[in-house]
């Protein structure tokens, strides 16, 4: 019923040439098991990042609270007109948003003057924080409230020109993660000589 094996030589030769392939064999699926472990940890830190980096874009951006314009009296094309100068917006985290630093923050201003990009960290931008500490530039908590002045004189250090009545400009803020918030300003068609400020 069983053979039997009269060669003990040949016997022992099978034993070591079936250890060796197993061994072998060992090797070969610690060393995949290893390279899989690997890739499965890089893919995970990878999609961790972008995960979070997402998550940046989507939730990390300003809320516009208010929008209005300082009214002063230029010469435009030589005739005295009333036009907006400056703009004051205030801003605030939008709700879920982490920390912001407003001086890595950039606005786009686009209107039929053109267009301009900055850093709101520029000459022809200020930054104010009354709610939080008045030397930092960084909306930590959603109740900071920042005003954020921006010169239209292009002759004093300003962007993009004046805003006369009936105007209309796009503004972008753009956050540190990528994050982006549009408000569109619009100028009452009179600029009457009594006001001084305007709601945009």
């Amino acid at each position: 019923m069983f053979e039997t094996i009269l060669d003990e030589e040949e016997r022992g030769q099978v034993g070591i040439g079936t250890l060796i392939v197993f061994i072998a064999m060992v090797l070969v699926a610690a060393i995949a098991a290893g390279v899989l472990i690997n890739t499965a940890g890089f893919l995970q830190t990878q999609a961790e990042a972008t995960g979070e980096e997402s998550t940046s874009q989507v939730s990390d951006r300003l809320q516009v609270v208010s929008q209005s314009g300082n009214v002063t009296t230029e010469m435009v094309d030589s005739t005295n007109t009333r036009v907006v100068d400056e703009l004051n917006i205030t801003v605030a985290q939008a709700p879920g948003a982490s920390n912001i630093d407003l001086s890595e923050t950039s606005i786009e201003l686009i209107g039929t003057q053109g267009q301009d990009t900055f850093q709101l960290a520029g000459p022809e931008t200020t930054i104010d924080i009354y709610t939080g500490s008045s030397t930092d530039v960084v909306l930590t908590d959603t109740s900071d409230r920042a005003d954020v002045g921006i010169n239209l004189d292009t002759d004093d250090s300003g962007v993009y020109g004046y805003l006369e009545g009936g105007d209309r400009l796009s503004l972008t803020f753009t956050t540190p993660s990528g994050a982006t918030t549009t408000a569109e300003l619009r100028v009452p068609t009179t600029l009457t000589s009594e006001q001084t400020s305007v709601r945009l």
